[in-house]
């Protein structure tokens, strides 16, 4: 049974963007395409300084088109995802958010153009993910990465494809990865949790379009784990993983509770819900976007949210003394502490946190940057 819950709390600035959002339907996934490519070719062109972008062919039956950004003196690499429930999206209309993740991880990121429903059901499209992850640690020399540092990401339908290529990896030995980063995830096909069955006609995402979307990339074939990695029995040896869910977005609580069951299977996890947004607009405040909400930071304070996270044991300072900038010292001691941390030394803990334009407003980097230490 489904019911229509109204909207009540949504940031009031965020409201205005709610206009340009295309229809929330994927009936036709041609005109679907057309109106989020449109989209995106009317907002402004993100800022490339210091970033070399080469468009390549990664070798598999059929070939599949990528992205490369790389940011200079970049270590670590992701193979990010974009979203548009399986049906839409390509490498330009998510070219704004891969120079995102580029620019705030220093990361190299490799977008990929993978094959999308319903012409190309599953496991077309995670089938090219799963290439493009085998390219790039391939390729690791030529990019100039740490093989042992590749993350998976995306958000959306991307979101869920990187979490259906970190569950493949496990199953089929493939290349390791370091970190999964999963923004408002796409996971499961039943539709059964509560904001599934209440958030049934938000704007952008309602229910009806997430049953497309699911029946275009399945069609009449059975979900497997790898198709809505929410029904994988066992999430044990997975890659750590940074979590990030919209209040009014109907995946919300299948996001969360992949959250919960991944720390329960002993996977680190980090999870962020963002308070009063939609999901569009949690995309952008993971990638660094929204400007009007750095606006309305610089105008007056917004109330703290919590969220829910694992947090490590504090790690010892570097011989050297700390970074030049916030995080370095953090990024050390990652790197110079791979070694597992015992079960009993971690600790969940529910913390006060501001919003990300706040952290902004306040001088300190993008998120994106501190959930990709690992990485870059």
């Amino acid at each position: 049974m489904t019911s229509n819950v109204k909207i009540t709390r949504m940031d009031p600035e965020l409201e205005a963007f709610i206009p340009s959002f295309p229809p929330a339907e994927l009936t036709d996934p041609v005109t679907a395409r057309k109106n989020l490519a449109e989209l995106a070719a009317a907002a402004p062109a993100p800022d490339t300084t210091g970033m070399e972008i080469e468009d390549r062919t990664v070798p598999a039956d059929p070939g599949v088109p990528v992205r490369i950004y790389r940011p200079h003196r970049a270590h670590g690499a992701i193979v990010w995802l974009h979203g548009g429930g399986f049906v839409m999206g390509d490498l330009d209309t998510e070219h704004p958010w891969a120079v995102r993740v580029a620019g705030g991880s220093g990361a190299v990121v490799i977008s990929v153009g993978y094959r999308r429903a319903p012409e190309h059901r599953f496991p077309a499209a995670l089938d090219d993910a799963c290439a493009a992850l085998a390219w790039t640690a391939g390729h690791a020399a030529e990019l100039g990465i740490d093989p042992g540092r590749i993350a998976a990401g995306g958000h959306a339908a991307g979101a869920g494809l990187a979490a259906a290529v970190a569950l493949r990896a496990r199953d089929q030995q493939g290349p390791p990865i370091r970190f999964q980063l999963l923004s408002q995830p796409e996971l499961d096909d039943r539709q059964g949790t509560w904001s599934a069955r209440n958030f049934t006609d938000t704007p952008f995402m309602t229910r009806a379009k997430v049953t497309a979307s699911w029946r275009h990339y399945l069609g009449s074939a059975p979900a497997s784990p790898h198709a809505a990695p929410a029904r994988a029995g066992d999430l044990s040896g997975l890659p750590p993983a940074y979590i990030a869910t919209a209040e009014f977005d109907p995946n919300r609580d299948e996001g969360i509770t992949y959250a919960l069951r991944l720390l329960q299977a002993g996977v680190p996890v980090e999870l962020h819900q963002w308070p009063g947004t939609l999901p569009r607009v949690a995309s952008d405040l993971v990638g660094g976007g929204v400007p009007a909400a750095d606006r309305r930071a610089r105008r007056r304070p917004a109330p703290c949210p919590r969220r829910l996270r694992w947090s490590r044991p504090a790690m010892p300072q570097p011989a050297d003394g700390p970074g030049k900038r916030p995080g370095d010292q953090l990024r050390r001691a990652v790197h110079a502490h791979d070694a597992p941390i015992p079960r009993q030394q971690r600790r969940l803990r529910l913390a006060h946190v501001q919003p990300v334009h706040r952290l902004r407003a306040a001088g300190r980097p993008n998120r994106i940057e501190h959930e990709l230490y690992r990485v870059a």
